[in-house]
């Protein structure tokens, strides 16, 4: 299992928010580099890189932060928040992302995101499913796509897509433990998938509950940074 620490970006700044709510934020003293150098000296592979700026207005906002990580570090990185178009997208591997993730534009332009799974190939583009109740929520999990989880990630194998991150909502943030019952219920239905887990990550069982189910790949936020999780912990986990 692959595990990749998140970093989320806002004004050049680390932070962390709790259920996506930008009123409810942490910020760390560390930049952005400074964290993504520790996670590349310490021995970690990869990296989830989230521009919640890029996110508000609808296009990469620091991809000079993208730019300068993948400058200055080994890591591979995947790359979120705001890329909506072709242009963005190209501007977002050039600075060095080694896959984008597309979240919002996935529901709302299936034809798009299909164009750049054939153009790009399935190992650039994740998929972004942030579900509530198995629907696809969009917009900052603000608003609900009307899109049920299972079709979704259906139709989108059937275009080729390999990788999927899946965050349940209601777990990110709140390090109660990840939503492992839908994990199980996914990868049931779509063995094939390169399932990447996302929310509620808070201890080291967390991480072996998603191993022992046949997860691809975890995403670590906010158990890193509060010190429940140690990046030895992270980088020797297997």
């Amino acid at each position: 299992m692959i595990i990749t620490p998140a970093i989320d970006i806002i004004s050049g700044k680390a932070v962390r928010l709790t259920k996506g709510d930008y009123n409810q934020k942490t910020e760390y003293s560390d930049s952005p580099l400074e964290v993504a150098k520790s996670f590349d000296q310490a021995g970690i592979t990869n990296l989830h890189l989230v521009d919640l700026d890029g996110a508000k207005a609808q296009q990469p906002q620091n991809l000079d932060v993208l730019q300068s990580i993948t400058s200055e570090t080994s890591l591979k990185v995947d790359f979120g928040g705001g890329v909506k178009s072709n242009e963005s997208l190209e501007a977002v591997l050039k600075a060095g992302a080694g896959q984008v993730t597309a979240g919002s534009i996935a529901a709302k332009d299936p034809e798009l995101v299909g164009s750049w799974l054939k153009e790009f190939g399935p190992e650039r583009i994740i998929l972004g499913a942030d579900v509530i109740d198995e629907k696809i929520a969009i917009s900052g999990w603000q608003e609900d796509s009307g899109l049920d989880l299972f079709p979704f990630l259906e139709s989108y194998l059937a275009q080729g897509a390999k990788y999927c991150i899946c965050t349940d909502v209601s777990k990110d943030g709140m390090l109660q433990g990840p939503s492992i019952e839908l994990y199980k219920k996914i990868l049931k239905a779509f063995p094939e998938l390169n399932l990447i887990a996302s929310g509620g990550v808070a201890e080291l069982d967390d991480l072996k509950k998603l191993l022992d189910i046949g997860i691809y790949g975890t995403i670590v936020g906010k158990a890193y940074y509060e010190g429940r999780i140690s990046l030895e912990q992270l980088a020797q986990f297997k």
